[in-house]
């Protein structure tokens, strides 16, 4: 069974902080805008977290 790395962990700690903060602007401050630029930030990560694993499981079969 792999286990997830320190790092995917921080990142996805990193994630859930940022979706939060995006509900936070959007429902209790009302700024939709900022809370969608923030929102976007997630998916970017979660990519960026999906492409460094594939580039590390690239040389192993």
């Amino acid at each position: 069974m792999n286990r997830f790395k320190k790092s995917e962990l921080v990142l996805m700690a990193i994630v859930l902080v940022i979706i939060g903060i995006s509900e936070y602007y959007f429902l209790v401050l009302d700024e939709p805008m900022k809370a969608i630029f923030i929102g976007l930030w997630c998916p970017t990560i979660l990519g960026f977290v999906i492409i460094f694993n594939l580039k590390g499981n690239h040389g192993k079969s």
